[in-house]
Formats: C-alpha cells, sequence, structure tokens
C-alpha cells in the first residue's frame, strides 16, 4: 500500500528571498551604507529562515513557567522563558536590535537599518520583539526625559550589546479600570519615612515581566484624577539581593496567542520607584514611548504577513491539486497575488514612519513631516495590524486543512498576529487619536503634500492613474470631514477616515516605489501592485447613520 507524504513548506534565507524589501533597501538608504549592514541582514535571513524557524516549530509546546515558592515556602515568584526565548534574548543583544538607533551610526537612516533587522528576526522568534518594542521604547523615553541620573543607570543597560548586561523594560499601564483609557489609574504613590516612592496597587496586564525594569503610571497622593494627575515612574523588578522588589505575581495570563511572552498580573506592595519627571502629567511624559512601540507594531505586522506570504508562495511549490500545482493554478494565483500587494502596501507603510521617526532623532524634521509624523503614528499601527489579521488568516486558508493542524506552526501564527490590532491602542482607540487629534491638526495637510510628492515622481501612465486615485481619497476624506463636523458621526466615522487616509498613503507609496523599480531594476510587478491596490476598496468612509447604529445595539 502506498502513503502520500505531503512535502512541507520550505523557508529560504528570509533577506534573498525577500526582492522588495532589498528592492526598497536600495532606493532609499546610501549605497555605502547598504553595503556596510547588508552582510549582517543576509545572515540573519539565513538564521530566520534556517535555524530560528526550525527551533520555533520545535519550541511549539514550550510556554512560560511561574515558581511562585521554593520548596521550603519562601515567595520567590520565578518565571522561566521557553528555549527560543532565551536563544532571541542573546541574539538580538549581539545584532542590536535595540542599540542601533541609540548608537546613531548611520544617523537619520539608523532606525531602517533597526527596523530591517526587527522585520527578518521578528517571525521566527516567538514575539520576542515585545520586550523589545518595550526596552526600545523606554529607552527613548528616559533619553528626552532629562533625568540624567535614571538615564546614566538605565539607557546604558538597555542599549548594550552585551547579554550579560543587557536589560529589557516593562511597560506596566494597563490595570482592571480600562486598557487605553489609562486616567483611570488606581495605582497609588506615596512616599517613605526616608523619602522613596512606594507604589501601592494592581497591574492587570504586564507583558514580559521577566524584564528587569519597568515604566508605570501611578498617582502621587493628593493629586487629582484622570492623566493630568498621574505620574510616570521607574521601577527595577528587584532589589540589588535579588529579591523582588515589593512585587507579587498573581498568575500568568492565559492568552489566545503570545503565549510564549509571560504576561502577568501583579500586586504592587510598597515597590520602590523613582519618579522620572513631574509628578503630574505622566500620560505626556509616556508619549514618547507610544511612538516608538506603535512603529514595532507596525513592522511586526509586516513582517507577520511577509512570513505568511513566503510560507503560502512555498506550499505552492509543493503542493498539487486538480492536476497540477497550486503555483500553477490560475484563481491561486491571484489569491497569492492579493496577499503579496497588501504586504507590500503595509511595509511600505511602516517604514514610511520607521523614516520619519529616524528623521526626527536626528533633528532633521520640518514642521510639515512633523505633523505627518504625528498622523501616522496611529494611522499605520492601525491599518497594518488590521491588513495582517486579514492577510495571516488568509494565507492559512490557502494551506486547507494543514493550516488547521497545530504542529505544523501554522495557527500560532495566526493567533500571535491578532494581537497586533490590541495591543498599543485599540483600533477604534487610535482612530479617535488620527481624526480628532492629529487630522484636524493639520496633519491631513501633510499628508496630502506626502502623496503630492509621490505623485510627481511618476511618469508611467499606469501610475499616474493610480496615483491620482490616492489623491482623489484625500479629496473624498476631506469633503466627508466637512459635512460630518458634529462630535457623533464624526466619532462614528472615525474609523473609516483613518484607514481611507491610509490606504491613500499605501497607494501613492505603491506607485512611488513602483516608478522607481521600473527606472532602476526594469520591474513591473511594482506596477502591478499599484493597479490591484487601487483597484480594491479603499475608500471606507462610513454614511451610515448613528441613530440607525444605535438602533442595533
Amino acid at each position: 500500500m502506498s502513503v502520500f507524504i505531503q512535502a512541507s513548506p520550505r523557508l529560504g534565507n528570509q533577506y534573498d528571498d525577500d526582492a522588495f524589501m532589498r528592492s526598497y533597501l536600495r532606493r532609499v538608504l546610501p549605497r555605502d551604507m547598504l553595503q556596510s549592514i547588508e552582510p549582517a541582514l543576509r545572515e540573519l535571513g539565513r538564521l530566520a529562515g534556517g535555524e530560528l524557524y526550525e527551533q520555533q516549530l520545535a519550541d511549539r509546546l514550550n510556554e512560560p513557567e511561574l515558581t511562585q515558592w521554593d520548596a521550603w515556602g519562601n515567595r520567590i515568584d520565578r518565571i522561566v522563558v521557553s528555549p527560543l526565548w532565551q536563544r532571541a534574548a542573546t541574539l538580538a543583544a549581539e545584532i542590536g536590535l535595540v542599540a542601533i538607533p541609540y548608537e546613531r551610526t548611520h544617523g537619520p537612516y539608523s532606525r531602517i537599518h533597526q527596523f530591517a533587522a526587527v522585520f527578518l528576526f521578528h517571525p521566527s522568534t516567538d514575539v520576542y520583539t515585545c520586550p523589545l518594542a518595550m526596552t526600545d521604547g523606554a529607552a527613548r523615553t528616559l533619553t528626552v526625559s532629562g533625568n540624567a541620573p535614571l538615564i546614566d543607570r538605565a539607557v546604558a543597560r538597555l542599549t548594550s550589546r552585551d547579554p550579560n548586561r543587557a536589560w529589557t523594560s516593562g511597560q506596566w499601564m494597563t490595570e482592571s479600570t480600562g486598557g487605553s483609557d489609562v486616567g483611570t489609574t488606581l495605582t497609588s504613590a506615596r512616599r517613605d519615612a526616608e523619602g522613596t516612592w512606594r507604589l501601592y496597587g494592581k497591574k492587570w496586564f504586564t507583558s514580559a515581566i521577566t524584564s528587569q525594569m519597568a515604566l508605570t503610571l501611578a498617582r502621587p497622593e493628593g493629586n487629582g484624577p484622570g492623566g493630568s494627575g498621574l505620574a510616570m515612574f521607574y521601577v527595577e523588578t528587584h532589589e540589588p539581593d535579588g529579591r523582588p522588589n515589593h512585587i507579587r505575581v498573581e498568575r500568568l495570563k492565559d492568552k489566545l496567542g503570545t503565549r510564549k511572552v509571560p504576561t502577568a498580573e501583579l500586586m504592587l506592595e510598597g515597590t520602590r520607584a523613582e519618579l522620572v519627571g513631574e509628578p503630574r502629567n505622566g500620560t505626556r511624559a509616556i508619549e514618547p514611548m507610544l511612538v516608538v512601540t506603535r512603529a514595532w507594531n507596525s513592522v511586526t505586522s509586516a513582517a507577520f504577513m511577509r512570513r505568511a506570504v513566503a510560507l503560502a508562495k512555498a506550499y505552492a511549490n509543493e503542493r498539487h491539486a486538480f492536476g497540477a500545482a497550486l503555483c500553477d493554478l490560475p484563481l491561486h494565483i491571484d489569491t497569492l497575488a492579493e496577499l503579496e500587494v497588501q504586504a507590500r502596501a503595509a511595509f511600505l507603510l511602516a517604514f514610511e514612519l520607521v523614516m520619519l521617526m529616524g528623521r526626527q532623532e536626528a533633528n532633521e524634521l520640518e514642521a510639515d513631516d512633523a505633523a505627518l509624523l504625528r498622523l501616522l503614528t496611529p494611522i499605520s499601527k492601525l491599518l497594518t495590524a488590521k491588513q495582517a489579521v486579514a492577510c495571516v488568516s488568509e494565507a492559512i486558508e490557502a494551506f486547507g486543512g494543514a493550516g488547521y493542524i497545530e504542529d505544523t506552526g501554522l495557527p500560532a501564527l495566526l493567533r500571535d498576529t491578532h494581537v497586533l490590532p490590541i495591543w498599543e491602542g485599540t483600533t477604534n482607540v487610535l482612530a479617535l487619536d488620527a481624526v480628532l487629534r492629529s487630522g484636524l491638526g493639520g496633519g491631513i495637510q501633510a499628508l496630502r503634500n506626502r502623496v503630492t510628492r509621490c505623485v510627481s515622481t511618476l511618469r508611467d501612465g499606469r501610475l499616474v492613474e493610480s496615483g491620482q486615485c490616492a489623491l482623489d481619497l484625500i479629496d473624498r476624506t476631506e469633503r466627508w470631514l466637512a459635512t460630518h463636523a458634529d462630535a457623533a458621526p464624526l466619532q462614528a466615522g472615525a474609523r473609516g477616515v483613518a484607514m481611507t487616509l491610509g490606504r491613500a498613503l499605501q497607494l501613492a507609496l505603491l506607485c512611488e516605489h513602483a516608478q522607481w523599480a521600473l527606472d532602476h531594476e526594469k520591474d513591473l510587478s511594482g506596477i502591478a501592485a499599484a493597479r490591484r491596490f487601487a483597484a480594491g476598496r479603499l475608500d471606507t468612509l462610513n454614511e451610515v447613520s448613528v441613530d440607525e447604529s444605535e438602533w442595533l445595539v
């Protein structure tokens, strides 16, 4: 009796195999810089498609373990992470995934260098990018805080390339009263007899609890309610002698995905802390962190999409159905082509945000682009996250039944992707941020200016037509905003506005890159990508009555 064994999808070097990423880097980076960083990117691509991916599949059932008591009844709250996470921690430090933008070897391009490496590293390391994102955010926040003692003590460790010296940071914001609405924080802060700040309260969701430090919000005694009454504090998780810093780990969270990330509920029971800035306006103080972590969210969304597409394409070459390889069936080709386009669009939007961040940190950002950065931070995060969930889901379906089987590793990819619209601000919260705070404060004009610059580079008639579509989307959005100025309709339509603006920029960026690739690489695929994206549903502006929506709920 013969038995058919289906070959599994095989990944190659994830840098060499990603022609679009390499084309983008050739376009935006100085030639000598790309030549200097490319060997390291190529080696990381080899690891990501080889050893790390293989270890990820072998490590599938390992999850963090919490031991709350030792054999003699002492409270220890020791957490052991998976073997892959232990390997990832060493690699991340050695590669400099947090260090690169602080070393500033490549000036305004340092962030692109960093996130190109993150893009390759992320899909094969079980979301170890979660603590890295918070570490980068903490380093940036402390750097701009002006608190010299904390900068000297912590930033050098957060940005160290020495695995034995490097720290990671947590971000303890979420409480039972609310996630995005941090103004309802109940954690209190008061000084002890020696003048040391002590924190008391419960943190409901703290990711990567194995980090050596965290930034958190608490309300100093006597401060009023709301975000203005909060202050930002620096906390080290352990005392110098190794004992927990008056922190009790209640339990590890049992989550849908990101199960390798040790996420805990904590009780702060007089936790020693240091005030980072002023004793109020803590929500304002954490804004530099949110810019950084939302950029990480955007890039890792694009990275998950690229991994899903890479696996689906590899499987299409291995799997036969209806007398042909899947890669030869027109409908399957069309499905994979749509996934490729969405992955490219997400990549370009995420790296547009990264480019702006790098220029801001190099003090090379003009006022117009500063407004664009403010608008793109929420839009890039919310749109790429939604695209990632849809793209990865479709890619899993391209495997048929194999996509539903746990030991292929594919279901974990889908579950992990689902966190992206939730972490660092949900879609609705970010849409309100984009439309009510950023878009109406000059961001849309800055976005129009960027799209116009993209369109001005176009010479191929097919791209000119698609580029005009991007401008038309912005016109349509501005007309919608002019006729929906009342608070309720504006809020109800904020998601549609944010996504339409994001898609308009994605289309313009696709056109811009396609013209360059046509001119410099004789590559026609960019034209196909721009035309296909332009033909999709880009206008999601909401004309539904608020009253009718209320009837339904």
